[in-house]
């Protein structure tokens, strides 16, 4: 079973194999959504199927100022779960997620499929471009795997944090807070000099840097499990007896980190997923600028 992360190599064994494997492609551009669609309809490893970040792996945006959700609301469980079901996803299913990104969208499916207790989860490490490096075939048809009913499963996402947990924390002294966020965007974003999917510049008081992209070599892959543990070891130690929650823009990139902890053996940290976006865009809510 491949849980965190799997080579193209790897994954082209798998393939040969012909065992119960769910591919999914979820190849997106946050400025140009229909992206990955066309990326997928011209060629895709064979077997994938398509999951969209804005239909498949999250839900409508509600724009409530009081809890804005965010760029990317999670999907209620039912609903993931009718459409794991619809792509016909066993619980013992192992699945395949890859985009051409470093991992940024697939670890986004790879934290929901963990959430509904599918541990046979994994993200092709260094995505397509890593698999085209070693030759790997593409295709352009489209094949389904037989639906099926949905399973049953939690009724929430077990490490989510809302924003009510998160604005609520923000209140108590900064010795009775019970959270450690880590905001996973580019210094630039955090420190609040730029953004570029947004009004509001900044990030959320209190908050640590530990942008995503640190999670990966050049060629886009992992960085070893020494490293990974080394860049997130601290973090953990100065959370302390507090949570780990990872915030980005719109809860996508956040579990990029996720996936890096994994990896790294650390303890499970948790997700807002209304992140920045979300925060920025309820009202009342502290914004912070500068270094943390």
């Amino acid at each position: 079973m491949y849980d965190t992360i799997i080579s193209a190599s790897e994954l082209k064994r798998l393939i040969s194999s012909g065992g119960d494997l769910a591919i999914f492609d979820t190849r997106h551009v946050l400025t140009a959504p229909d992206h990955g669609t066309n990326a997928y309809k011209a060629g895709h490893i064979p077997g994938a199927q398509f999951a969209h970040l804005d239909h498949d792996l999250a839900a409508p945006i509600n724009a409530d100022p009081q809890a804005h959700s965010g760029r990317h609301p999670l999907p209620d469980m039912a609903t993931w779960l009718k459409r794991l079901g619809d792509w016909g996803v066993e619980p013992e299913t192992q699945v395949i997620a890859y985009d051409d990104a470093g991992g940024m969208v697939a670890s986004r499916m790879w934290w929901m499929l963990r959430m509904a207790g599918r541990r046979a989860a994994a993200v092709l490490d260094g995505g397509m471009p890593a698999w085209l490096a070693i030759g790997g075939a593409l295709e352009t048809s489209e094949k389904k795997r037989p639906a099926l009913p949905p399973h049953s499963g939690g009724s929430s996402y077990a490490d989510e944090r809302t924003i009510a947990d998160v604005s609520a924390d923000r209140a108590r002294p900064a010795a009775e807070q019970r959270y450690l966020l880590v905001d996973a965007r580019t210094a630039e974003r955090f420190r609040g000099e730029v953004e570029p999917y947004g009004p509001v510049a900044g990030h959320i008081p209190g908050a640590v840097n530990a942008f995503y992209g640190g999670n990966l070599n050049p060629d886009g892959t992992f960085r070893s499990v020494d490293e990974l543990r080394a860049r997130f070891a601290p973090i953990v130690a100065q959370a302390g007896d507090r949570e780990v929650v990872m915030y980005c823009g719109s809860g996508v990139s956040a579990c990029h980190n996720l996936l890096a902890m994994e990896i790294a053996g650390l303890p499970s940290a948790r997700l807002f997923p209304n992140s920045w976006s979300g925060w920025s865009a309820t009202e009342g809510l502290p914004v912070a600028k500068g270094e943390a």
